[in-house]
């Protein structure tokens, strides 16, 4: 099934650079967005800027909302090898478990 709004390109090549003050408006308006309710907006704008702390709690909010898939790609773009081993991990117990159970 492709994702309700489309694909979104990520990768570090091909982005204009944002100056430092550009980057932390930014930064400040998606935390805003963030802290106000509009969790999507708020996590393009920190993909956008590569804000790691903005993402990884973008992330934790996927988790609680069931998309672990999702959260797994945000912390991935956050460099965030803890929550990514975490989640890998707990998705490996699930597989593990469902493989027992058809033996």
């Amino acid at each position: 099934m492709l994702p309700r709004e489309g694909f979104l390109k990520i990768g570090k090549t091909g982005n204009r650079p944002l100056s430092s003050s550009d980057r932390a408006a930014l930064i400040r308006k998606g935390n805003e967005q963030y802290n106000s309710g509009n969790v999507e907006l708020a996590k393009r704008i920190f993909i956008t800027t590569g804000y790691s702390d903005g993402l990884i709690r973008v992330g934790d909010r996927c988790i609680e909302n069931g998309d672990p898939l999702e959260a797994l790609r945000l912390y991935w773009l956050a460099s965030a090898p803890g929550k990514v081993d975490a989640l890998l991990e707990q998705t490996a117990s699930v597989i593990r478990r469902w493989l027992s159970e058809g033996e």
